[in-house]
């Protein structure tokens, strides 16, 4: 207990993954609990998933490690009944190839979706997302080494995601069970209630040579990260309480990760659980749900307004999306990343005063969104949705159809010049996250009979907290990184000012800035209205939202604040936020004055 008191201690004044914890994870799993048959009743302290102050260097590691399917002890017990036949309460059996570079252990695998390998009845509900460890040796060990990884437990069905960690000793070509824990969650949606979960799984480990191509891309892929620095360093370089209110107006129990990018730089706040903090930040995923809406259609427009032209956002969704309402012909890509599409059919027809949210879940919402092939989910929308009166691109009404709709579109328009191989989410993958230094990008897509499905446009991205400040920063830059313009920058310019972007509250069409700020929605962006105390200057913000209070900020000052949280399928009148709504807001006015 001393040395758990002490490891809990120290985690609280550090918070960077390079910096070695203090504690001693042979205290709190020691090798007989990898050699027991007993399930776990808890997750443990985080501590021991991460070398200790006076761990050495494990024995370099290389090999294919077969982890068993295993119960996960959930904590409250879960309740979900299957979904499609497959159980949640189930850890994935999985296989991971990995191998060590210094003290650092590499999955192959690193940035993908793994899905459960073998036969099994049941079969799980989750996949898993392994990034980046560590291995060591602990004293007490003997001649056994250590060997941790973060994990996020997601799946291929909706946008969930569940961070942990995972566990194992070695010697060897010998490996322990492995012990795992999920002790943090973003998005939650079908499984609930909200849960933490332990669990022990057998495991198989077969050496093999570690794959030098791979390594040099480990290598450069670390690399290219964006230079991070604990968020209390910068609070120590600027006036006293200039960082108060920062993830607000959530309330911080409902966080899970905070940041700020300041001048190409990526401050990030200590994650917490309630295991402790979490080792490895660098490495959690998160399932950022309609945040997906600002990244995959408006990048892909920008990119290829970059290529052919602005032109392209001016083309119909029911020229590429077959069986469609007719009404789709008039229906542009804009006007469906304004979600100003005039169709859905749902809630009142008032407009003025406008709700954007009104009969935003209606119309059988779950069959569509579960809905496992992009023919069934058109189905359902040609079941459940119908037109408006109102024309398109001239009233906000929320709907995730709109997006799913316009990505299956603008894959379709890319089909139709590039050839039948050709793919929304390759196309960004290759052509924008790759040149800004985005290695991996796991995202759900259809599940097709044949073929690869399409990528989700309106939901189902799981980015690291690198990943969402990099594509914010090259919104910030105009479209522009390392010298290359990969979006056009004319229509970025207006994207940021809010031109053409439609008020949520009204069916008016004023231009930014007339009669104040106000809230608008343009191209995946919600516009915050805000007026500086500092100067009376009114804005309107633009800023990535998605369900659960995730939020990222573009600051007009070029500052970005970065809020992952898990404020979703919460009971019902369950507090979320505080009255101070522009709390965050005000922080990075204060940082360095809104206007350049």
């Amino acid at each position: 207990m001393r040395c758990l008191r002490t490891a809990l201690l120290m985690l609280l004044l550090v918070s960077m993954p390079w910096i070695s914890h203090a504690g001693v994870a042979a205290d709190a799993l020691p090798r007989s609990v990898f050699e027991s048959a007993e399930r776990p009743l808890r997750p443990v302290d985080n501590a021991a998933f991460a070398p200790s102050a006076d761990a050495s260097v494990g024995t370099a590691l290389s090999g294919v490690l077969e982890i068993s399917q295993a119960t996960l002890v959930t904590e409250p017990v879960l309740t979900s009944p299957p979904i499609r036949g497959r159980e949640p309460r189930l850890f994935p059996s999985i296989r991971l190839t990995l191998y060590s570079i210094g003290d650092r252990l590499v999955p192959v695998e690193r940035g993908t979706l793994v899905a459960e390998f073998g036969t099994h009845t049941p079969a799980s509900y989750w996949s898993v997302i392994p990034e980046t460890g560590r291995i060591w040796h602990e004293a007490a060990d003997g001649d056994w080494d250590r060997a941790a990884l973060p994990i996020t437990l997601v799946n291929d069905t909706e946008n969930a995601a569940h961070q942990g960690l995972l566990t194992f000793l070695y010697r060897g070509a010998q490996t322990t069970a492995v012990r795992l824990q999920l002790v943090q969650q973003s998005g939650p949606y079908l499984v609930q209630p909200q849960f933490v979960a332990a669990a022990l799984a057998s495991t198989r480990f077969r050496r093999a040579a570690r794959p030098e191509d791979d390594a040099q891309r480990a290598q450069a892929e670390w690399a290219s990260r964006l230079p991070t620095r604990p968020l209390q360093a910068l609070a120590a370089t600027v006036p006293t309480g200039t960082l108060d209110g920062l993830g607000g107006p959530l309330l911080p129990q409902w966080r899970v990760a905070v940041a700020l990018v300041v001048q190409g730089t990526l401050w990030q706040a200590q994650v917490q659980t309630p295991f402790g903090p979490y080792p490895y930040p660098e490495g959690m995923r998160f399932g950022v749900r309609s945040v997906m809406k600002s990244v995959a259609a408006p990048l892909a427009l920008l990119h290829l307004a970059q290529e052919y032209g602005p032109w392209v956002l001016e083309l119909p969704i029911g020229r590429y999306v077959e069986g469609l309402d007719s009404k789709y012909q008039q229906v542009r890509f804009i006007d469906a990343a304004d979600m100003a599409s005039g169709f859905g059919g749902q809630g009142t027809l008032q407009t003025d005063p406008n709700n954007m949210y009104d009969g935003y879940l209606g119309g059988d919402y779950d069959a569509w969104y579960l809905a496992p092939s992009h023919a069934e989910k058109v189905a359902e929308i040609r079941r459940t949705l119908s037109p408006y009166p109102w024309n398109p691109g001239t009233v906000v009404r929320y709907r995730d159809q709109d997006f799913y709709l316009l990505g299956a579109a603008i894959d379709g328009f890319l089909k139709s010049v590039r050839g039948p191989d050709a793919d929304l989410w390759e196309l960004l993958k290759a052509n924008v996250f790759a040149p800004i230094g985005i290695a991996h990008a796991p995202a759900v897509r259809t599940q097709e009979a044949a073929g690869v499905g399409h990528v989700w446009a309106n939901a189902g991205y799981y980015p690291t907290l690198d990943d969402l400040a990099k594509i914010a920063l090259l919104y910030q830059q105009r479209g522009a990184w390392g010298g290359r313009q990969l979006l056009h920058r004319g229509l970025v310019d207006d994207l940021l000012a809010a031109k053409g972007a439609l008020e949520k509250n009204s069916d008016a069409v004023r231009p930014a800035g007339v009669a104040g700020p106000v809230p608008r929605y343009r191209m995946g962006f919600h516009f915050l209205p805000y007026t500086s105390p500092q100067t009376g200057q009114g804005y309107e913000v633009p800023s990535m939202q998605g369900s659960g209070e995730n939020e990222v900020i573009l600051a007009p000052n070029g500052v970005i604040s970065l809020r992952m949280a898990k404020a979703s399928s919460l009971p019902e009148a369950t507090p979320i936020v505080d009255e101070d709504g522009d709390a965050t807001l005000r922080v990075l006015d204060r940082l360095q004055g809104f206007a350049r």
